[in-house]
């Protein structure tokens, strides 16, 4: 059984000379990144690193980033990715929480690790040489050491990946070799992935997207694009100048590079194969996709952190809105909502809670010292992920939101979802997210934010919506037209940040 620091030499021992990654306009094949993914490994082990100890990383998409996760896994270390945004309060929780020993960040975090007292007595690499009283992380790339074989065991841990923590503090996703391997292997196979293929790596490597991404590639011999920061025109730039043939984004990206200014159809021909993840795609935006891409697939993947995948839809041109069938490695079940119980199955086009199996490859084991969170989300063996959904007649999941955004309007249970797919097919809606606010008479109120290109008579989007499938009584009562729909740095729509009302109108209103 292999661990990810073995499966990377069985590629570079397969094909040396296939190009690894790209960035900066260069690119390195396998054999040649190895080389410095061994200096790296060498020099950490000189800096007193030992297997099982964990490294903190706030770096953007990078060579080095990359370099990093790839050394980590070899010599038996466990990689902490946040996010480059990080303040110096969380990077004194995420130090604190993982036990983390070394840091490495880039310049624009140097002012905030400085001012964190959990990494004062730390290991300290920079990117930059500009940041005093650190060791440079092109030095270590310099000190010659030759591996041949990984430290690593299937069963260590390869990195710990922090939720969101939109409730309280984030939480530690620790997540093993096997599992991480295991959701790559699953990746490529879901993905029609081929030998030789090659992807954007823009989705940032503290996310599960990200690494899966970089993961997959090195399975199949195929090249990782690094893109540090997403901006439409590089993107489009990298796309044409690298004939990328795969991309797997969330769909606030694709809505971005559709709506470009520099977006041309005939600089993205090479993207045959698409994938998402990480929220829901409308079926407007769905529509653009298909109108402006020349690609041969759409692929819906729904997972998280815990367990990478639960279904796949790789049809999801032709079936918008479904998030398919459980993935390779899962099982999943519709229980009722709040019933705590895996065995309270809901029935065909019944709204429920989504679980799903724990004894995957893929999944987690539990949260980094939190027993309480790890045992409300796992019961029974089965994983409580608090998205509502159902399955149709097909046995297809839908996936409807949160337990906690549904809405509850008038007695009646409303999905958001739903009335944001109607919405997104008015010719002047770009994006449009659902909430309910609080109301005397109807408990909530079901009311829509829109960001638009041009004025909309709020008529017109009332008419939209009774000319849909919609019911009546799921009809927004009414609209706002605001400049952004709030989202986190990964792209997921902020609901809560509506609801409070961080939010700016635009000057339709």
């Amino acid at each position: 059984m292999f661990d990810l620091g073995t499966s990377f030499i069985a590629s570079v021992r397969r094909d040396p000379s296939s190009i690894a990654i790209s960035y900066k306009e260069k690119s390195l094949s396998y054999a040649d990144w190895f080389k410095k993914i061994s200096n790296l490994s060498g020099s950490l082990l000189k800096l007193g690193m030992k297997k099982g100890d964990k490294i903190l990383t706030i770096l953007q998409n990078n060579f080095e980033a990359c370099t990093v996760h790839w050394a980590c896994q070899i010599i038996g270390i466990t990689i902490v990715p946040i996010n480059w945004r990080a303040k110096t309060k969380d990077i004194d929780f995420f130090l604190k929480d993982s036990e983390a020993r070394l840091i490495i960040y880039e310049e624009f975090s140097s002012e905030d690790v400085k001012l964190s007292k959990n990494a004062k007595n730390l290991i300290k690499i920079s990117v930059n040489s500009k940041i005093e009283d650190c060791i440079n992380f092109e030095e270590l790339l310099l000190n010659f050491h030759e591996l041949d074989c990984s430290y690593s065991l299937p069963e260590d841990i390869s990195l710990i990946l922090y939720t969101s923590g939109t409730t309280g503090n984030p939480k530690g996703v620790p997540r093993t070799h096997l599992a991480e391997r295991t959701s790559a292997i699953a990746h490529v196979v879901q993905n029609y992935y081929e030998r030789y293929e090659s992807t954007l790596g823009v989705m940032p490597l503290y996310h599960t997207m990200g690494v899966r991404s970089l993961i997959a590639m090195s399975l199949i011999n195929g090249r990782f694009v690094a893109q540090p920061k997403f901006s439409t025109e590089e993107t489009i730039n990298l796309i044409n100048r690298y004939k990328i043939t795969s991309l797997y984004l969330v769909p606030t990206l694709y809505h971005e590079l559709i709506e470009s200014t520099h977006f041309k159809k005939e600089e993205v021909m090479s993207c045959k194969k698409l994938g998402f993840a990480g929220a829901s795609m409308t079926d407007g935006l769905i529509k653009k996709i298909k109108n402006n891409f020349s690609a041969i697939q759409l692929i819906n993947h729904y997972g998280s952190s815990e367990i990478y995948t639960f279904t796949i839809e790789q049809d999801a041109f032709n079936k918008p809105g479904s998030a398919g069938k459980a993935g390779l490695n899962q099982i999943i079940r519709v229980v009722k909502i709040n019933s705590n119980n895996p065995n309270a199955l809901t029935k065909v086009d019944e709204e429920g809670e989504i679980i799903a199996n724990i004894i995957s490859e893929e999944a987690f084991q539990g949260y980094l010292k939190r027993p309480e969170a790890t045992k409300k989300s796992i019961i029974d063996g089965w994983y409580f992920t608090r998205d509502t959904g159902y399955l149709n007649k097909d046995g297809d999941l839908f996936v409807t939101g949160r337990v906690d955004d549904m809405i509850i309007s008038g007695g009646e249970n409303v999905s958001p979802v739903e009335i944001e797919n109607v919405l997104s097919l008015h010719k002047n809606v770009l994006e449009v997210v659902v909430v309910g606010l609080n109301d005397e008479k109807w408990g909530q109120k079901i009311c829509a934010f829109i960001k638009s290109d041009s004025k909309i008579d709020t008529k017109s989007l009332d008419e939209h919506c009774k000319k849909s499938t919609l019911s009546n009584f799921k009809r927004p009562r009414s609209y706002f037209f605001i400049k952004e729909i709030p989202k986190s740095p990964t792209g997921k729509i902020l609901r809560r940040k509506i609801v409070s009302g961080e939010y700016e109108l635009d000057n339709f209103n």
